[in-house]
C-alpha cells in the first residue's frame, strides 16, 4: 500500500499524467524535489504507468466487443495466447459464468468479427460469447468524451505516437523528435488534449490503490437504457460502463478494497430502478491491461 502523498501523486496522475512537478508540489505541500522523487519512483516501480490514450475515432478503433470465454484445460494458457493479439486490450481470468474474459477494439464490425474468429481459434477456447459495446458511459482511463473538430497533419501524429509509449516525455525530448521549439511542441500537445485527440493519464496498479478486488456484471434493463446506464456509471467502485446488444444491455466492470466492499458495490448496482443483475463475475487476475493501439501511417483525416 502507498503513503497518503504517494496516492495522492497517483490520482492527480489519473487526472492529469502531464500535471507539472510543481502543480503536484503545491498540490502535497512538498518541495518540487521530494516530489520529483516520489513520482520518478511511482514510475520505476510500475506502480502507475503514465501513457496517451488516443480517442478511438482518431484511430478507427470504435468497434468494442466484451468477449465472454469458456475454456477446455489451462485457462491461464489460453488468456495469454488471447492476450498477444494487438486488438485485445483487457484479458483477465474470472471466477463465475465464464473462465476469462477479454475486450476487444477494432474498426468496424467485420473487423470484430474476424478477431473473435481467431479467439475461437485458439486451442482450448471452448467457447466465446460477444456483447457488442454500443456507447461507452463510463472509462475510467479511456477517452469518452465527444472528439473536436481538429484536423491531424504528420507532426500531430509522431507526437500521438510517442504520447501514447510515454505520456510525460519531456517537451525537450518531444521537441528534438518532431524537429520544432519546445514552445511549438508544447502548443500542439495542449491543443491535442484539448480537444479530445489523446488524454495523458496514469495508470495505476489496483493493488497498490487498495483496490485488491475486481469484479464484472451484465445487466439487463426495463425503461430508459440511458437513464439507468447513468445512474449505475456514477455509484462509487463502477470504473467501467458500456450499453449495446448481446446477452446484456450493460455491461460494467467494479473495484474495491476487499471482497465485502466489492459486494456492497453490486448491491448498490442492484438498487438501481431498472436494473438486474444478470451475471457477475469475479476477475481473479489481470492478464493483459493496454489501451495503446498501432496507429496508421497517416491520420486518417490527412491526404
Amino acid at each position: 500500500m502507498l503513503d497518503a502523498v504517494d496516492a495522492v501523486l497517483v490520482r492527480e496522475l489519473q487526472r492529469d499524467g502531464r500535471a507539472t512537478f510543481q502543480a503536484l508540489a503545491d498540490r502535497v505541500g512538498l518541495s518540487r524535489t521530494a516530489v520529483r522523487a516520489r513520482v520518478q519512483n511511482l514510475l520505476e516501480t510500475q506502480v502507475v504507468r503514465v501513457v496517451g490514450i488516443v480517442h478511438a475515432a482518431v484511430v478507427g478503433a470504435e468497434a468494442i466487443g466484451h468477449v465472454s470465454v469458456t475454456v477446455d484445460g489451462s485457462a491461464r494458457e489460453v488468456a495469454a495466447a488471447i492476450a498477444e493479439r494487438p486488438a485485445v486490450s483487457f484479458t483477465a481470468l474470472t471466477a463465475g459464468p465464464y473462465d476469462l474474459v477479454a475486450q476487444v477494439r477494432t474498426r468496424d464490425d467485420a473487423a470484430l468479427a474476424a478477431e473473435v474468429d481467431h479467439i475461437r481459434a485458439v486451442p482450448g477456447v471452448r467457447s466465446a460469447e460477444v456483447f457488442r459495446s454500443v456507447s461507452t458511459v463510463r472509462d475510467s482511463h479511456a477517452v469518452v468524451r465527444e472528439l473536436g473538430d481538429i484536423t491531424l497533419d504528420d507532426i500531430d501524429w509522431r507526437l500521438l505516437q510517442e504520447l501514447q509509449r510515454d505520456g510525460r516525455a519531456p517537451y525537450t525530448r518531444l521537441a528534438n523528435i518532431i524537429g520544432l521549439s519546445q514552445a511549438a511542441t508544447r502548443a500542439r500537445v495542449v491543443r491535442l488534449m484539448r480537444s479530445g485527440v489523446i488524454q495523458v493519464t496514469g495508470l495505476a496498479d489496483p493493488l497498490a490503490l487498495g483496490a485488491a478486488e475486481l469484479g464484472g456484471f451484465g445487466l439487463t434493463v426495463t425503461g430508459g437504457l440511458r437513464r439507468v446506464a447513468e445512474a449505475v456509471a456514477e455509484k462509487d467502485g463502477v470504473r467501467y460502463l458500456a450499453t449495446g446488444f448481446g446477452r446484456y444491455d450493460i455491461v460494467g466492470q467494479a473495484e474495491a478494497a476487499s471482497r465485502g466492499e466489492l459486494v456492497a458495490v453490486m448491491d448498490a448496482i442492484r438498487a438501481v430502478p431498472g436494473a438486474t443483475v444478470r451475471e457477475s463475475w469475479h476477475h481473479l487476475d489481470v492478464v493483459k491491461e493496454s489501451y495503446a493501439v498501432e496507429l496508421p501511417e497517416k491520420p486518417l483525416n490527412g491526404s
